[in-house]
């Protein structure tokens, strides 16, 4: 992984983008000493989704389970158990 600081990745834009493109590598971009953002191949983004999808989708049969063991509450009572 490269660390650039934002201002050297402006100069070196083109650059920068074809060493995460073409070599696969992450860059970290800083500004004032401090991690900012990441640049990151797209294979790379689409593992992190592939994964914050699963992720989701335990999360989702988690709250089914819970429905089916605990039920559910109108909408009116939560609203006033929430004083909205």
């Amino acid at each position: 992984m490269i660390k650039l600081t934002t201002t050297k990745a402006r100069e070196r834009f083109g650059d920068t983008l074809n060493r995460v493109a073409s070599g696969k590598e992450r860059v970290v971009l800083t500004r004032r000493g401090k991690d900012l953002v990441a640049i990151i191949p797209l294979e790379d983004l689409a593992r992190l989704q592939a994964l914050e999808d699963k992720q989701d989708l335990r999360d989702a049969r988690a709250a089914l389970r819970e429905i089916k063991k605990h039920g559910t509450i109108p909408l009116d009572q939560l609203r006033r158990d929430l004083g909205c």
